[in-house]
């Protein structure tokens, strides 16, 4: 009997039979953490002391200490450079800003100077030569601004091409009736000098009595005391 119980243990027909550590799984948890946590402490280790041997990080730290202040100075020789760059962009531009606007006025006024010549030209061959340089008058407008005001325009011409300046006196009289009588009277107090090189154009607005009829308006050139030129015309 007990060696058929001793032989059904021993083949393979013998109950089965689990083994079981006698450690809570709790502890195997923290054997394992610990076990791991030593060999990640003893691989840090090594790697480290491999870097010592091998010379690595001997000097890492004073070189990237150093290349963090190249790399601060490149960004400050960067800004200064931007910002001396947009300056001189700034200082560019206004110069060429400038020098357009310059040759604007330099072709204004050369454009000015051509028409005045045009002008010139026109007069000097619309009147003919009389053989003296006193200027004549040409051109004596007048219109009535209102009951008040009167408005004048003359032109006064040297009929000589390449005349030396003339230096007199312009003036000019209203002639007419007020309250059914005799009236006249001048555009000021005094003759108005003028200075005539080829051609002037003057012009100028009278105030009148109210109720003044003005019937004819007298253009003068003066030099002294001499009449040079005169033209009336009648309103």
């Amino acid at each position: 009997m007990r060696l058929r119980l001793l032989r059904r243990r021993l083949t393979v027909s013998a109950p089965r039979v689990s083994v079981r550590s006698a450690l809570p799984w709790p502890f195997r948890w923290l054997l394992g953490a610990v076990v791991l946590g030593f060999s990640g402490a003893l691989a840090l280790w090594a790697f480290e002391f491999g870097k010592d041997i091998a010379g690595l990080d001997r000097n890492a730290k004073q070189e990237l200490a150093q290349l963090r202040q190249e790399v601060q100075q490149l960004r400050d020789d960067l800004s200064r450079a931007q910002s001396v760059a947009n300056t001189s962009e700034s200082l560019l531009t206004a110069e060429k800003v400038a020098q357009e606007q310059l040759v604007g006025q330099i072709r204004q006024l050369q454009a000015d100077n051509q028409a005045l010549r045009n002008d010139l030209g026109f007069f000097e061959r619309l009147i003919p030569g009389s053989g003296t340089d006193a200027p004549s008058i040409r051109g004596l407008q007048v219109e009535r601004l209102s009951d008040v005001q009167v408005k004048w325009q003359a032109l006064m011409i040297q009929a000589v091409k390449n005349a030396p300046d003339f230096r007199g006196a312009l003036e000019i009289t209203f002639a007419g009736t007020l309250e059914g009588r005799p009236w006249s009277m001048s555009q000021a107090p005094s003759p108005q000098a003028v200075v005539i090189k080829g051609y002037l154009r003057q012009e100028g607005v009278v105030d009148v009595p109210p109720g003044a009829v003005v019937k004819t308006v007298t253009a003068k050139i003066l030099q002294g005391s001499a009449v040079k030129s005169v033209q009336t015309i009648k309103l």
